[in-house]
């Protein structure tokens, strides 16, 4: 019995041990991750915190120096924006861009940021001014360019900065963010500002305004506003977020009852800037969103069925009044239409947008196909009169060069030598010569005697130098004498 009690108590004993074995793994694999996770968490610090690498006093006065605009900054604005116009002219990508490059325009948008970020009113004021000022030399500059040298057609490059959508806003937003960051680093990534200057492209839709002023199209002009608008408030706002972030000490003022009061007004300003900022992105976005399901529509259930003729127009998708209008040849039956409006409710943005169906029903198939054998047989005729008159063609052809020999056996003798045959295989012959003549003419050495001799005049290519000019004319001069069997040939230079 005490044996058994015995060998009972070590079982226990071991299976405390081993639980307490088990208690001490999971309490070193805890410590292992929470070291890991602690690891991790100090890489990803170390990666991406930049407050270290801030230099705020430098940062400020870069960004104050850049906002006055007089003087070269103004011409170098008039310049820049003449560029860009002449790019969106020629529709050139390259001279665009560097008008980017040498445009002053981030200097004031970067000061309205930071200004609301460190409740500087007077900079704010100053950064305001100027932007105003940029702004209207700009439009000014655009508008006397484009009313000097109007364009025949729009351009792609102009026609690009009439509609914002999503992307130009994420352009704008990340681009301001990486511009901000850059210039507070201490030693400004210069190439990071010249980037950003491209991405964000705050010139062309400046000209692309003056374009739309000069040529009365006030939807060009709005669209164009509308984008540089958008392009200038999410400058603006990374640069307040971003300035925030790193903590840049308010302007203290002596008069604590001001200073509540510019706070105040500076955290009115931000929020005025940021609430159509949000509207304006969300607008945006909804309107990318229309876009995106409607092609996915048309491309999905519409141009892949043989049996619908669909006329893409610009004005399909209106998402102001909610309405898609299709415009299809031939005759579209009312179960199509009601295929059409159930599969249109698979696709979540437009699925409440009605459904405008426009079809031509008075053009059958049976009618289309009578209209394409119309068609043909005109054709048929078209081809039936361009052969009589290539008939004609060669007939004349025929004629003239039956008078050309004509005129040929007046003016020379029995075994003479065509000269239209002999002017065109010299031609072939000697590629250079631009004029070719020769003539039977008669000389006479001591006034006695009459010789009869043979003269060739010709005229070669200016680009021809001398010693290949002398060598083709030896050539000539010997062809010549084979062809008129003759044993003398002068050679004249006309």
């Amino acid at each position: 019995m005490s044996e058994e009690s015995k060998f009972n108590f070590s079982e226990d004993e071991a299976q405390a041990n081993k639980d307490k074995a088990v208690e001490v793994k999971k309490e070193a694999v805890r410590q292992d991750a929470q070291g890991l996770f602690v690891s991790i968490k100090t890489f990803l610090s170390e990666l991406l915190d930049f407050r270290e690498d801030t230099d705020r006093d430098a940062t400020i006065t870069a960004i104050k120096a850049d906002i006055p605009f007089k003087g070269a900054t103004a011409w170098i604005l008039v310049c820049s924006i003449f560029v860009a116009s002449v790019g969106l002219n020629a529709n050139s990508t390259a001279v665009v861009i560097g008008a980017m490059l040498i445009s002053p325009l981030m200097g004031p948008i970067l000061g309205v940021g930071m200004s609301i970020a460190i409740n500087d009113i007077d900079t704010l004021k100053k950064s305001l001014i100027n932007l105003a000022t940029m702004i209207v030399l700009s439009l000014l500059t655009a508008f006397l360019f484009f009313w000097l040298f109007p364009l025949s057609e729009d351009t792609s490059e102009l026609l690009g900065r009439t509609r914002p959508d999503i992307r130009d806003v994420l352009i704008a937003f990340f681009g301001g963010l990486a511009l901000i960051i850059a210039r507070t680093k201490k030693g400004t990534i210069a190439s990071v500002i010249f980037g950003v200057a491209i991405a964000t492209a705050l010139m062309p839709p400046l000209c692309t305004a003056g374009y739309g002023l000069a040529i009365g199209n006030w939807e060009y002009f709005g669209g164009a506003m509308y984008l540089f608008t958008i392009n200038t408030i999410f400058i603006a706002l990374a640069t307040f977020l971003v300035l925030k972030l790193l903590r840049f000490p308010m302007l203290k003022y002596a008069n604590s009852a001001k200073r509540k009061r510019i706070s105040r007004f500076a955290m009115l300003l931000a929020i005025i800037v940021m609430i159509p900022a949000m509207w304006t992105f969300l607008t945006v976005l909804q309107e990318s969103k229309y876009k995106r399901d409607f092609e996915n529509f048309v491309k999905n259930d519409i141009e892949n069925n043989p049996n619908l003729w669909l006329q893409r127009k610009d004005d399909d998708l209106n998402p102001d009044t909610k309405t898609i209008s299709l415009h299809f040849n031939g005759d579209v039956s009312d179960e199509m239409i009601s295929a059409l409006q159930n599969n249109k409710k698979g696709y979540e943005s437009i699925k409440d947008f009605e459904l405008v169906i426009n079809a031509n029903k008075t053009r059958s198939a049976d009618r289309l196909m009578q209209s394409l054998d119309r068609a043909y047989a005109d054709l048929d005729r078209k081809d039936n009169i361009i052969d009589g008159l290539q008939k004609q063609i060669s007939e004349l052809e025929i004629n003239i060069t039956s008078l050309n020999k004509l005129i040929e056996s007046k003016n020379t003798n029995h075994n003479a030598v065509s000269f239209s045959s002999l002017s065109r295989d010299a031609k072939v012959r000697f590629s250079d010569l631009e004029f070719f003549g020769y003539a039977k003419m008669l000389e006479s050495k001591d006034f006695i005697n009459i010789d009869t001799v043979t003269v060739a005049n010709v005229r070669w290519k200016v680009s021809l130098a001398d010693s290949i000019v002398l060598t083709r004319e030896r050539a000539l001069q010997k062809w010549l004498k084979e062809e008129l069997k003759v044993d003398t040939v002068f050679i004249r230079r006309n």
